[in-house]
C-alpha cells in the first residue's frame, strides 16, 4: 500500500528527517509538499554554480543526499518525494527516476490540451522535465533521487522532483540550476499554463499513485487561504477544513453515560493538592481541566507543568492561559523533584506550555526538571510531554541529553484538523519531532482527541503514520469543549469505537494504545511505558 500525503509548506530539514525514518519504517509513501525559499546542494554540486556568495542569498542554504548538483525551492514548486522499496538491482534507480518523469509529463499534458509548453518530455543527456517550445528547450522539473538499503535489507528509495507551477523564477537566477549554464528554467506560469499549484500536486499525486502502487491512502493539510468573514476564527477554520460547526453537539447538551464522571475528593485527593499548593506547583491536571484529575490523584500521580502557567499559542481546544507569560522560575525544576520524592512516584510526568517567546522553547528548564528528579529520585521513570519546541532540533536535543525514560508529544488531531484545531503548529513539524526522538532511540509516545469532525480513515491514518516514525504508545481520547469560546464537538464517540481503534493501532505496529472516551496523554502512563517496552528473551540453555 501506497500512502499518500499532502503536506502543505514544510521546511527541508523537517521533511528530510521525515524521510529519513520512513525510509527504516518499510512502508510506501508519497510525500507532496512545497518548502520556503530553499537552495538545496546535492552530492555532486560545484561551488561555482553559486553566482551569489550562499551567505549572502536570502534563503536557507542546506546540503542535500541525494544526486546532482544545486538547485531551487519556493513556494509554487510541487515537490514529490517517493519513499518506497525496489528490487536489489543495479537498473531500479534508473526505473524509478522514469517513473517520476513520466508522471511529470503525463500530468503537464493533462493541463496543457492547447500545447502552450510545446512538447513536454525528456533531454537527452540532462535529467529532469523540459518543455521544448519553438526549438528552444526549458527545464520545468528536476530531478535527484538516491536509493539506499534500510536496516532491514530492503533497497528503498529517497528525495523526488520538483516541478515548477508558479514559482518566483528569479532565484533561480543566484546559481547555475543543476549546473546547467546554457539552458534557462520555466515555470508553467511562465509558459502560459495559468494553473494552480493546488491542483498540479493533486493530478502529480495521482499519476505517481498509479505508477508506485495503485490506489493507497490519501491525507491532507489545510491549506485553503484565509478571507474576511464576521465570524470567529476558529469557527472560520473548522468549515474551510470541511467541518459544519453549526451541526455540532450542543455545549450544554447531556452527555451519554460513558462521559459522565463522579467527582472524589477524598484523602489523597486533598494531600496532593495541598502539596502543589505548598510547593507553588502548576498541573496540567487543573490547567487543562482533565476528566480524570480525580481518579488519578486519589491514586497519588499527577502530570507537573513546568515553564509557567501561561501559553504563548492559542489551541482551539484547550483551556490553559494564553495571557503573555512571566519569566522562568529557577526554583521550579526542585520543588518538582521535591513533590516526587514526597509522593513516591514510581512514573513521573513532566508536560509544559509552549514557550514560543524562549529562544529554546523552554526545552532547557525542562532538562533541568527531569535531573533534578533523577538526582532526587534515581528510581521514578520520567516522561516528558513537550511542545514541538517550534521545529528546532537543537532544542530537541538539550531533552535529549537529559535523558527521560518517554518523550511524548501530541499530534492532537488528523491532518486535515490541524489548522483549525492548533494553527500555530503542523501535522509534519509533529511526526518530525516524534521521528528524531525515535531516531535518537528514545520510547516515543503521541496522543489525538476524536470528536472535532474527522472520519475513523483519518484517525487510523495518523495512527499509521504515527508508527512509520517509531511512535510506540499513542492516546485516544473524546475531546470536551471546554467552554463556548473553544472548538465544538462534532460528535460523541462510542466505547467500542475506542476498542475498535485500540486494536487497528496495534495492527498497523504500535505496540500500547490507549484508547478510551476519557482517556488523556497521561493516563494509565506507568503501565504504557511498562506495556511497550519489549520483555528480553530469556537466555537459552546449552546442553552440556
Amino acid at each position: 500500500m501506497l500512502r499518500r500525503r499532502h503536506l502543505g509548506r514544510i521546511t527541508f530539514a523537517e521533511a528530510n528527517d521525515l524521510q529519513r525514518v520512513l525510509v527504516q519504517s518499510g512502508d510506501d509513501y508519497l510525500l507532496l509538499f512545497e518548502h520556503p525559499p530553499t537552495y538545496t546542494m546535492g552530492v555532486r554540486t560545484r561551488s561555482e554554480n553559486f553566482l551569489v556568495a550562499p551567505e549572502l542569498l536570502e534563503a536557507v542554504v542546506v546540503e542535500a543526499d541525494r544526486g546532482g548538483d544545486v538547485t531551487y525551492h519556493a513556494p509554487g514548486q510541487v515537490v514529490a518525494w517517493a519513499i518506497r522499496s525496489v528490487l536489489d538491482d543495479p537498473s531500479a534507480g534508473k526505473e524509478h527516476v522514469k517513473a517520476l518523469e513520466d508522471a511529470v509529463i503525463a500530468t503537464v499534458r493533462f493541463f496543457d490540451a492547447e500545447g502552450l509548453a510545446g512538447e513536454v518530455g525528456r533531454l537527452e543527456g540532462y535529467p529532469g522535465v523540459w518543455a521544448h517550445l519553438e526549438g528552444r528547450p526549458s527545464k520545468i522539473a528536476a530531478v535527484g533521487v538516491r536509493t539506499e538499503r534500510n536496516d532491514a535489507g530492503a533497497r528503498r528509495t529517497m528525495h523526488g522532483v520538483a516541478l515548477n507551477v508558479d514559482i518566483d523564477l528569479a532565484g533561480f537566477s543566484k546559481i547555475n540550476p543543476c549546473g546547467i549554464t546554457d539552458k534557462p528554467v520555466a515555470s508553467l506560469h511562465s509558459l502560459g499554463l495559468l494553473v494552480s499549484s493546488v491542483g498540479v500536486e493533486e493530478h502529480l499525486g495521482e499519476e505517481l499513485e498509479q505508477r508506485f502502487g495503485g490506489p493507497g491512502t490519501v491525507a491532507r493539510v489545510d491549506r485553503s487561504v484565509s478571507t474576511q468573514s464576521s465570524e470567529r476564527p476558529l469557527l472560520r477554520r473548522l468549515r474551510k477544513a470541511g467541518v459544519d460547526p453549526d451541526a455540532s453537539v450542543a455545549l450544554r447538551a447531556r452527555k451519554p453515560e460513558w462521559l459522565r464522571i463522579e467527582a472524589h475528593m477524598g484523602a489523597e485527593y486533598q494531600s496532593l493538592r495541598k502539596l502543589n499548593e505548598d510547593l507553588r506547583l502548576v498541573t496540567v491536571c487543573e490547567e487543562a481541566g482533565c476528566p480524570n484529575i480525580f481518579e488519578c490523584w486519589a491514586e497519588g500521580t499527577a502530570t507537573f507543568m513546568v515553564n509557567g502557567e501561561r501559553c504563548t499559542r492559542a489551541c482551539g481546544f484547550c483551556l490553559i492561559d494564553t495571557r503573555k507569560p512571566l519569566p522562568l522560575d529557577p526554583s521550579e525544576p526542585e520543588r518538582v523533584a521535591e513533590a516526587v520524592v514526597r509522593l513516591n512516584l514510581a512514573h513521573a510526568v513532566i508536560t509544559c506550555v509552549a514557550r514560543d517567546d524562549l529562544a529554546d522553547g523552554g526545552a532547557g528548564a525542562i532538562a533541568q526538571t527531569v535531573r533534578a528528579i533523577r538526582e532526587r529520585s534515581p528510581a521514578t521513570t520520567i516522561e516528558v510531554l513537550t511542545s514541538d519546541l517550534k521545529g528546532d532540533a537543537d532544542s530537541l536535543a538539550l531533552l535529549f541529553a537529559a535523558r527521560p525514560d518517554v518523550i511524548n508529544h501530541n499530534i492532537e488531531t488528523v491532518a486535515r484538523l490541524q489548522r483549525a484545531v492548533r494553527p500555530s503548529a503542523g501535522y509534519v513539524r509533529s511526526l518530525t519531532v516524534l521521528a528524531r526522538s525515535a531516531a535518537a532511540g528514545f520510547t516515543t509516545k503521541s496522543g489525538l482527541m476524536v470528536g472535532l469532525g474527522e472520519t475513523k480513515d483519518e484517525v487510523l491514518e495518523t495512527l499509521a503514520d504515527l508508527a512509520a516514525v517509531g511512535v510506540s504508545i499513542a492516546t485516544i481520547g473524546q475531546y470536551l469543549r471546554p467552554t463556548e469560546q473553544h472548538l465544538p464537538v462534532a460528535r460523541w464517540w462510542e466505547p467500542a469505537e475506542f476498542d475498535e481503534l485500540a486494536v487497528r493501532g496495534v495492527e498497523l505496529g504500535l505496540r500500547h494504545v490507549q484508547a478510551s472516551p476519557l482517556t488523556r496523554s497521561s493516563y494509565h502512563a506507568k503501565k504504557a511505558l511498562s506495556d511497550a517496552t519489549p520483555v528480553p528473551a530469556p537466555a537459552r540453555r546449552h546442553a552440556g
